[in-house]
């Protein structure tokens, strides 16, 4: 047969240890076969970076800002650990989080939902997507540990001197406070992203805060979604058939515990963190968890929502059978060549990613699956595969 040819590259982004033993096995079995594969190559792995001291994250992120589509490989975040295992010049900043800072994107996470790997809450049906802020609040806050009595306050100081200040509190001992800040513009970024996300998506939109307690922090939050909806989203919306529903966190969370899903739930940076890993535990396993960086510019950024899984790959090095689910690094490059494909009115590759996509999810439904979700699953009679053996079951049906 003809391969399906492509008229616009994939910024793609490689990584480390075994998701990019995965990586390559996934090319080889599962694309280059089928599709003349076009791709803008970075090497991301953690020497590499080390080598272009970090420049090689930058310039796929600006790669990425050109052709609008990329996806990428799980890649090491090194700690002290690391940078002796790996002899660095220093300690490289996670790629995710230099990438994201370039794209001012919105992480979104959602479950793979297939039969057999039930969700711990029986009523979810749907897969439910988190739209994480992934900007400012408590991780980039300031912290001090107050060793004794004496008052602590904000002090916004203008740039022609004049100052504002609130009082945080008056100790009268020991006690510890913490400073957090975030920009009106990234949360603009951050509600645009959202909302052109569910439209894509055609995905009714929650979003969470605790407005009545944070007056002023939350409530901005609050005040810039509504704004922005009013201004551009709302007609689109209603063309749409979906919603966007404002609530409180305490509220949201209760709601989607009670809910079927089938919705994008946006979350300020602590809470989208926390609650991503929440939603990938429920529905099973983070391995079956696609993530896709958005910016509101339009650009996408697929990637797996899991790290390079250094256990197994010690073991592949040793020379040992690893059982490697690559479900979520699969539909990362599914996800990217279906946006392609979108995007240069390709039918036939958004076709190929649909394809390639069904084949991942009957394979498993049949019972042939990476060890992982063997010990999980209600499906009788299941075979655990091995990394290859398992991507070459999912070429079987493709």
């Amino acid at each position: 047969m003809d391969k399906i040819k492509m008229t616009t590259p994939i910024v793609e982004m490689d990584g480390d240890e075994m998701t990019r033993i995965l990586w390559q096995m996934i090319k080889d079995h599962l694309l280059l076969p089928y599709i003349e594969l076009k791709t803008e190559y970075y090497d991301l792995g953690l020497e590499y970076r080390d080598e272009t001291n970090d420049q090689v994250t930058i310039d796929s992120a600006i790669a990425t800002k050109k052709y609008k589509v990329a996806v990428k490989c799980a890649t090491i975040t090194p700690n002290a650990d690391r940078v002796k295992e790996y002899g660095l010049k220093e300690m490289w900043k996670s790629p995710n989080g230099t990438i994201r800072a370039i794209l001012d994107g919105t992480v979104f996470r959602a479950p793979i939902v297939v039969r057999g790997i039930e969700p711990c809450v029986i009523n979810w049906k749907k897969p439910i997507t988190i739209a994480r802020h992934a900007y400012g609040d408590v991780y980039k806050g300031s912290e001090m540990k107050i060793p004794g009595a004496g008052k602590v306050e904000l002090v916004y100081t203008a740039q022609d001197g004049s100052e504002a200040r609130e009082l945080v509190h008056s100790f009268d001992g020991p006690g510890i406070v913490q400073g957090m800040h975030n920009l009106n513009g990234s949360i603009e970024s951050f509600a645009r992203s959202c909302f052109n996300y569910a439209l894509d998506t055609r995905q009714d939109l929650w979003f969470a805060t605790k407005d009545t307690i944070s007056k002023k922090y939350d409530h901005t939050f609050k005040d810039i979604f509504q704004e922005i909806f009013e201004a551009d989203y709302e007609g689109k919306f209603k063309e749409a058939g979906i919603t966007y529903f404002y609530t409180l966190i305490d509220d949201a969370v209760a709601r989607v515990m009670k809910s079927e899903g089938g919705y994008i739930w946006a979350c300020k940076n602590y809470d989208g963190d926390v609650m991503s890993d929440m939603i990938s535990s429920a529905f099973g396993s983070l391995a079956m968890m696609t993530s896709v960086l958005v910016s509101p510019d339009g650009d996408y950024e697929y990637e797996a929502a899991h790290g390079t899984v250094q256990r197994h790959y010690y073991k592949h090095l040793k020379g040992e059978e690893t059982s490697t689910n690559s479900v979520a690094t699969i539909f990362a490059w599914t996800g990217a060549l279906r946006k392609r494909g979108e995007l240069d009115g390709n039918a036939e590759l958004a076709a190929f990613a649909d394809k390639l996509e069904q084949a991942t999810i009957d394979t498993i439904e049949s019972g042939e699956m990476t060890k992982d979700l063997a010990l999980i699953t209600t499906i009788p009679n299941k075979t655990a595969l091995s990394s290859e053996e398992f991507i070459k079951a999912i070429a079987k049906r493709l």
